[in-house]
């Protein structure tokens, strides 16, 4: 099935690194404008120079999305140039991993902010416009830590698990306009966040898979662009998980 969206607009946040890089290129691939949003400009602007150079569309952004200010002026600009955004991915994503009696504020309130806080700031922003076109897809990226839980990731687990209770509730809340909210739930996933596990962990993860390996950014990429497809547009308020088996 080949999926086309020419002259539709995506964000997404946390474009400028593994999963996120992925779909930004992806939806690039099926002629989407993509609005490439990280902390640093570096990363986001060479996935947006990559997408322009290949002949697609892009603008990067390089905002705090844990920062409501620094997220509410972006969304005024990008609202001022393309009047809406048809397609929203959070996917801005960070870990502070420690045991819960040795977790600092700082640990809990950073991974809260950046993974949970920030979904609600961006669609904030920019749903009023979505509402006005009555229509859109909002694809928030959750984590099986956040269905199953994880030893030393309280505060991951927690902001994950909130983005499934966010997103249910904001189906809910726009499917009279004709907007779909749906979540995204990877599992085990190559990226260079898990590059850097000793090779006895990822082994002993891999035993835990039903499928007996790790997945890649393509297999999160590949759902989302599904997701925001005419052809999902009866799923709403679900929680899509890509982990191999894992929990099943």
């Amino acid at each position: 099935m080949e999926l086309n969206y020419t002259g539709k607009v995506v964000l997404v946040s946390g474009a400028g690194r593994g999963i996120g890089r992925e779909i930004a290129l992806e939806f690039a691939k099926a002629g989407l404008t993509v609005l490439c949003v990280s902390k640093n400009l570096s990363s986001c602007g060479a996935v947006a120079d990559e997408i322009n150079a290949n002949g697609g569309k892009a603008e990067a952004f390089a905002v705090d999305v844990s920062k409501s200010a620094e997220v509410k002026e972006m969304c005024t600009q990008i609202i001022k140039k393309y009047e809406a955004v048809d397609i929203i991915v959070n996917n801005a994503g960070i870990t502070r991993d420690n045991l819960l009696m040795r977790m600092t504020d700082e640990e809990w309130e950073d991974v809260i902010s950046t993974n949970l806080s920030s979904c609600f700031y961006v669609v904030r922003n920019l749903v009023r416009a979505m509402m006005g076109n009555r229509r859109g897809r909002i694809i928030n990226i959750a984590s099986v830590s956040g269905q199953a839980g994880n030893a030393g990731q309280t505060n991951y687990a927690a902001a994950k698990a909130g983005i499934i209770g966010f997103t249910k509730s904001l189906a809910r809340e726009l499917a009279p306009r004709n907007i779909t909210a749906n979540v995204v739930a990877p599992g085990f996933i190559e990226t260079d966040m898990t590059a850097v596990l000793p090779p006895a962990i990822v082994e002993a993860a891999k035993n835990n898979i039903p499928l007996k390996r790790t997945g890649c950014v393509s297999d999160i990429a590949k759902v989302c662009a599904f997701l925001a497809s005419d052809e999902a547009n009866y799923i709403t308020g679900q929680t899509i998980a890509v982990n191999g088996g894992l929990y099943m």
